[in-house]
């Protein structure tokens, strides 16, 4: 890592600011079948807010996948350039697109910092796959092994029988086999269209009702999972694992190995990390946007690397506040 100089804890206030504007601007799209008009509003307002906040911070992963809403570009500026601490930053600006087009529940708003090359760089890959899940598991399961092995050590890591296990699973077509193999060990499975960052933070997080996530999901999500489970203690492992073909020509061109399993601290190299998620649309761990004529009430996660605390804070910003934000009247 790069000589990034010190962030003060309190940062993580400030930089819950830009996932609060970013969902506050993609409001307005919610339901209305766009996800790339309501992705862009939500960047545009991501970048604003983050040029209010002390950081001078690079973009680690960029460029959307077929479909997705818009993302900054790898390697764009984001913050005050020149500012002490130096970072990496990996955002979505709306997680789970798919749900806020359709008014579906969980979508998000979503960023995580760390200092200046401690997150990794995973060269052109839009997909990885993931496991991840609470303490308890950090360093008991290999992700070579089978299904039915990794649920077998799992729940005698958690104290539980396999048939009381709950796995987070991401509801595609590529998943069939995965998904056959849970339920053949006895285990439930939680199918979700979208929203695998939601899924993994319920993974690290004892008492959630979920257990674990697998499957392969979107890279920055990932990353972004990776920060935050690593702040709160929990357990996170991935590989690249391409779904396009031109994203698997990439990768293979780029010289990335793909049969390679990552463990947490090789995704995130420091503690020092920060994380916030804002609800768009009320889902498993936040609620969604409100807005009434005086003001957006909003709920953030806010995980601090530094001090291990997770936070909900409930927010009410009054409306003229975001008078740039607000592209049609509350009616």
């Amino acid at each position: 890592m790069e000589n990034s100089g010190s962030a003060n804890p309190d940062l993580i206030f400030s930089l819950r600011r830009v996932t609060e504007r970013a969902a506050c601007a993609a409001f307005n799209w919610i339901g209305r079948g766009d996800g790339q008009d309501g992705g862009r509003a939500a960047l545009d307002a991501m970048r604003s807010a983050l040029a209010d906040v002390d950081i001078d911070a690079i973009v680690v992963i960029g460029e959307a996948g077929k479909g997705e809403a818009p993302q900054p570009t790898r390697g764009e500026r984001l913050g005050r350039p020149g500012a002490a601490f130096k970072a990496d930053i990996a955002v979505d600006p709306v997680e789970g697109t798919s749900y806020m087009v359709r008014g579906l529940t969980n979508a998000l708003a979503v960023m995580a910092v760390a200092p200046r090359g401690a997150m990794m760089n995973p060269a052109p890959a839009f997909y990885m796959e993931k496991f991840g899940t609470s303490a308890p598991a950090r360093g008991k399961i290999d992700p070579h092994w089978p299904t039915g092995k990794k649920l077998e050590t799992l729940a005698a890591a958690l104290g539980k029988d396999v048939s009381d296990l709950t796995i987070f699973v991401l509801e595609k077509p590529r998943h069939r086999d995965l998904i056959n193999a849970i339920l053949a060990t006895g285990a439930r499975v939680a199918l979700y269209p979208a929203g695998d960052v939601a899924g993994a933070l319920m993974a690290a997080i004892p008492g959630s009702g979920i257990d674990a996530l697998m499957g392969t999901g979107g890279t920055p999500e990932g990353v972004m999972s990776a920060c935050a489970i690593r702040a709160i203690g929990g357990e996170f492992l991935a590989r690249i694992d391409p779904q396009l073909q031109t994203e698997a020509r990439a990768v293979k061109e780029a010289g990335v190995d793909t049969t390679k399993w990552y463990g947490r601290d090789e995704i995130i190299a420091s503690d020092n990390v920060f994380f916030c998620a804002t609800g768009i649309t009320t889902g498993l761990m936040l609620e969604g946007v409100d807005r009434t004529k005086s003001h957006y009430k909003v709920q953030t996660m806010m995980i601090t690397g530094a001090t291990r605390e997770r936070q909900i804070l409930t927010s009410f910003i009054p409306t003229e506040r975001l008078a740039g934000v607000a592209a049609r009247d509350v009616a």
